[in-house]
């Protein structure tokens, strides 16, 4: 991407004063060009997103322009209002910033920034935060007296913005700092925040916008998302980009062990990680899920013989836990922290100098974000190990550090508008002022997501948000806002009100429970006693998983090795244990998807056989064993291999478009072998490849014709098998209840309350049934299929490699196993065993299907 950083038209001196100048150089520091650019943009009353790696001052840019304004506020203006007397109170004061960080923890640690610069010049300016942590009262005060910067989360400013003195708390805003935009964008939480942007350009038509980001594939497009759209044409910020930043150097560890042919746990590697611990003066561990983060914090410790301080960090630990692991990384006091995406963002670490990333990135944009927590310094090279955990992740890790050469990004390109979203957020306006359907529908269509949103959709929202729609419109519980005789419409209750700033938001996770330590009740003869309440917190874990457990049962958490003891309403009990083979946390959160970009690069990597040189021996060794057995599937094909194994006929695929679109496509090929009498018994997916298995000849039956691989692969499996399938699909009723809690349907909590999954359950599947059958084009429907295609279902891709692959299929009948069909062949009944166990009888089945495969 080349520099759009215009030369300053004016002289640095002229836009900094002279109490910032001073403050640089006492501090040893310029400015830089692209701080200086964002100040001339302010000056030009211009938004503008700054794109900028870590250590290039991204934070200090974007409140510069804010620091300077308010660092000599006008002599003529009055003092501030500080009380609200009406909707049509303008200020002359009063808030001036609002910051908007996806992270609770990100805008503690800017405030904590913000107010070295602001002390050391002596600036008239307060500085608070406002998350979900903040006290009521001060929340309150902040209302009535707000600071001149406001830091803040997106859930926390559509609850401002659903308040009846939005009005007045807004009227006053000249900024908004957007920081790691990059990654609020890709989600409904950018949804909902460019929702608040089109109801804050309303309120505060002066407000400018600045946005923060790492850098991306589509800049145009993210720079849309910081203005106002125009009816029929694109509008887009002005964007600086930082230049000057070093290369990263990044390695991929060529491990001196045996390198597993498959698994997720690293473990061969385990001396080695510690050596580049021990070697470095603080490393940060991340890995893609937080079950493997506790795993490996627990392994690093148990050979930890040196005393080194290591903490583990994810988002399931206790806050007052994050945030003291937090401290004592700002600090300097820790040689080394295993963590997982609870880190992606960028809170200032300190001194880190070595980002070590166990098992596949997934994607060279999110490599890159990690690999700038290392070193925050411009100018010198942040540094970066790969650890592939088996041999397919080589290849990923590979083509991964070669994009990073070539500074090439595949974040994914900017959302279409959610439709659940959209009714969470008509309720939220009603909750604040009475609206006209036709003000509102033109606001919405101001933000970027919703700029092509059309009529019918937005009146249907609005339908719903009133009525619940027509098969629900008896149930008047459902009917949550209602029009006057002006034609506005206006929350129908103070208790709709107060339920939809109990639930405002778009993250929903699983049921978590609160995990306790206390005392064993086992006494060692046999006897049990009494568990006494309280205990120290360790942090949340998901209902699920403790609904498999029985009392006794070992597992993994907080770093520990800990029993379960029992369950009393959300309380887990857990004791200190011992136990070799512990079970470990299988949460839901942290799951990546390979990206569409890194797989097309895999493909053309594995058909450029002269390429192989670059990989390791075992990896070089492995494919050639695979040319020799069958073949290396080219980069436009699809290699399907067939193979009989243990009274049962395998098919193998390797499409290499994710694990969420080879199980789709596992569901759908699953289906058709089905009809055609095959007797299918099951599939496994990964992110490489598709196995079936069935009790009928696959081979015999392709080669006699009666299963035709074009056909079987043909595109129109996307039409109505997929639908039958949804249809009977337990997939759709999830990400329909999902829709329902984001939409406001079904509350998850009331005043003193919060329903339990249970209760969840009951009333979306009975909704679910209900709008099936009755009015089958319901908003929350199609909000449900359009998150499906798009997330759990990932159609897009499936649909480009079927399409992709047409006329392109290559088919090897072979008669064992090969040596690329090794690693999705040892994910079949897998799933349920966990920790050391899992790696031991992973590598058993492994010896017995690489002897296989290797002939």
């Amino acid at each position: 991407m080349p520099p759009r950083i215009r030369k300053i038209s004016v002289e640095p001196e002229t836009l900094l004063p002279d109490r910032f100048q001073r403050w640089f150089a006492a501090r040893g520091w310029s400015p830089r060009a692209h701080q200086l650019a964002l100040l001339e943009k302010a000056r030009e009353d211009a938004s503008a997103l700054l794109i900028a790696p870590t250590g290039a001052g991204k934070t200090l840019a974007g409140f510069l322009p804010t620091l300077v304004e308010l660092s000599s506020p006008p002599t003529s203006s009055p003092a501030k209002s500080v009380v609200s007397t009406g909707r049509a109170v303008q200020r002359s004061g009063g808030l001036h910033t609002l910051y908007i960080s996806p992270l609770k923890a990100l805008a503690v640690d800017i405030a904590r920034n913000l107010e070295r610069p602001i002390a050391e010049m002596g600036l008239p300016i307060k500085v608070e935060t406002r998350t979900g942590d903040t006290p009521v009262s001060r929340r309150q005060r902040q209302r009535r007296y707000p600071p001149d910067i406001l830091l803040t989360t997106p859930e926390q400013l559509a609850l401002l913005l659903s308040s009846d003195d939005a009005p007045f708390l807004f009227s006053s805003l000249k900024r908004i700092v957007l920081d790691e935009l990059h990654a609020l964008v890709t989600s409904k939480r950018g949804d909902l925040l460019s929702l608040g942007l089109a109801r804050l350009w309303r309120l505060a038509p002066q407000m400018r916008a600045i946005g923060l980001s790492a850098t991306v594939a589509e800049p145009d497009q993210l720079a849309r998302f910081l203005v106002p759209q125009p009816e029929g044409k694109e509008e887009a910020a002005d964007i600086v980009v930082a230049g000057g930043a070093a290369p990263p150097l990044v390695q991929m560890l060529d491990t001196r062990e045996r390198l597993p042919w498959a698994g997720h746990s690293a473990r061969h590697a385990l001396p080695e990680i510690y050596e580049l611990i021990k070697a470095n003066k603080t490393t940060l561990v991340f890995v893609n899920t937080r079950s493997q983060a506790e795993m490996l914090f627990q392994n690093l410790w148990s050979m930890n013989d040196d005393g080194l301080a290591i903490a583990l960090h994810h988002g399931s630990l206790d806050v007052a836990q994050r945030r003291k692991v937090e401290d004592a990384m700002s600090a300097g006091r820790l040689r080394g922290v295993v963590c997982t995406s609870s880190l992606d963002l960028g809170v200032d670490w300190g001194d880190v100098d070595l980002v070590v990333n166990i098992g596949a990135p997934k994607g060279s944009s999110r490599l890159m974000q990690r690999i700038g927590r290392a070193n925050h310094r411009l100018e010198e090279a942040s540094r970066a190990v790969l650890v592939p955990a088996n041999r397919f992740e080589v290849l990923e890790c590979r083509v991964a550090i070669d994009a990073i050469a070539e500074n090439a990004q595949d974040t994914p390109p900017l959302r279409t508008g959610a439709l659940d979203v959209l009714a969470q957020h008509v309720l939220g306006c009603a909750c604040g002022e009475p609206f006209l359907a036709d003000e509102l529908y033109a606001e919405v269509r101001t933000a970027a997501p919703y700029a092509d949103l059309s009529r019918q959709d937005f009146d249907d929202v609005v339908d719903f948000v009133a009525s619940g729609g027509y098969a629900l419109k008896t149930y008047e519980r459902f009917a949550r806002i209602k029009q006057d005789k002006e034609g506005r419409w206006r929350v129908a209750n103070p208790k709709v009100r107060q339920s939809y700033r109990m639930n405002v938001g778009t993250i929903v996770e699983d049921d978590m429970l609160k995990v306790r330590l206390v005392r064993s009740r086992s006494s060692g003869t046999g006897s049990t006693g009494v568990i006494a309440r309280g205990g120290r917190l360790l942090g949340e874990i998901e209902e699920a998983f403790i609904e498999g457990l029985s009392p006794g049962d070992t597992f993994v958490f907080s770093g520990e090795v800990v029993r379960y003891e029992t369950l009393v309403e959300d309380q887990v009990y857990v004791s200190r244990a011992h136990d070799r083979d512990p079970k470990v946390p299988s949460y839901m959160g942290g799951k990546f998807p390979l990206s569409t970009y890194l797989a097309e690069r895999v493909r053309r990597l594995l058909d450029d056989s002269s390429a192989w040189r670059g990989l390791p021996e075992q990896v070089r060794d492995w494919l050639s064993l695979q040319k020799e057995a069958s073949r290396v599937p080219a980069v436009r094909e699809l290699l399907v291999e067939s193979f009989p194994r243990a009274n049962k006929h395998y098919i193998v695929c390797y499409p290499f478009e994710g694990r969420l679109a080879h199980q789709t496509l596992g569901m759908l090929l699953t289906r058709r072998l089905e009809r055609a009498r095959a007797r299918p018994l099951g599939f496994v997916a990964n992110e490489y490849a598709v196995a079936i298995w069935a009790l009928g000849d696959l081979s015999f039956m392709i080669r006699d014709g009666r299963i035709d691989l074009n056909a079987l692969f043909d595109p129109d499996m996307l039409g109505d098998d997929l639908e039958a399938w949804l249809a009977e699909s337990a997939l759709m009723k999830r990400t329909f209840r999902n829709c329902a809690i984001i939409s406001g349907l079904i509350a998850r909590r009331h005043t003193g309350e919060e329903k339990s999954r249970r209760q969840v359950l009951f009333s979306t599947d009975l909704v679910y049934d209900v709008l099936r059958k009755h009015q089958a084009d319901h908003v929350l429907l199609r909000a449900a299929r359009a998150d499906a295609a798009t997330g759990l279902l990932d159609l897009r891709r499936l649909s480009d490699m079927l399409m992709r692959i047409q006329g392109r299929i290559t088919h090897r009948e072979l008669d064992h196993v090969s040596p690329l069909a090794v690693p999705v062949m040892l994910e079949i009944g897998r799933e349920s065993v966990y920790g050391e166990a899992a790696d031991e009888l992973l590598a058993e089945a492994a010896d017995e299907l690489v002897k296989e495969a290797m002939g």
